[in-house]
């Protein structure tokens, strides 16, 4: 748990727990207008706490979560083999943007990449989100560097 005290503002970055899900449902449902299925949500939470390549983190404010980012270490099978981190699912409420809580968010969560070997961090975002794409580039993102590519299946 890392705590920030900046601007009057008492922030708490730490580790996902199971008691988060439902606020972290409500959190996803303001972002993407989608309801999500909690008690789904909550086992998969369990199982993917279990797992040492996820990392789970979360902001909170006030005691309200305001803020989550979920990491997927993944193993890499040339060169030097070392580690890359995949950045999923970075959310902050709206009433919390330009506040900070985003780039706290990524630090915690670049330093515990950093501690499990990771060399690189990789995200796929909509290019028609400027604030988004806009944020990972004053966090180091290059746009110009690389292409992403998704593909949604059934």
């Amino acid at each position: 748990m890392v705590v920030y005290n900046s601007k009057g503002i008492n922030m708490v970055i730490r580790d996902m727990q199971i008691e988060d899900v439902h606020s972290l449902s409500v959190l996803y449902y303001h972002f993407w207008g989608e309801d999500s299925n909690v008690e789904k949500m909550q086992k998969k939470f369990i199982e993917l706490q279990k797992n040492d390549a996820y990392i789970f983190l979360c902001a909170i404010e006030q005691g309200q979560l305001v803020g989550t980012v979920m990491g997927i270490v993944c193993e890499e099978l040339y060169g030097e083999c070392q580690p890359f981190l995949v950045l999923e699912n970075m959310v902050v409420d709206n009433a919390c943007r330009r506040n900070g809580v985003g780039k706290l968010l990524y630090t915690e969560l670049e330093n515990r990449a950093r501690e499990k070997g990771c060399t690189q961090v990789i995200l796929v975002t909509e290019t028609n989100r400027a604030d988004a794409c806009g944020f990972y580039q004053s966090l180091g993102f290059h746009p110009t560097a690389n292409k992403g590519f998704k593909k949604k299946i059934s």
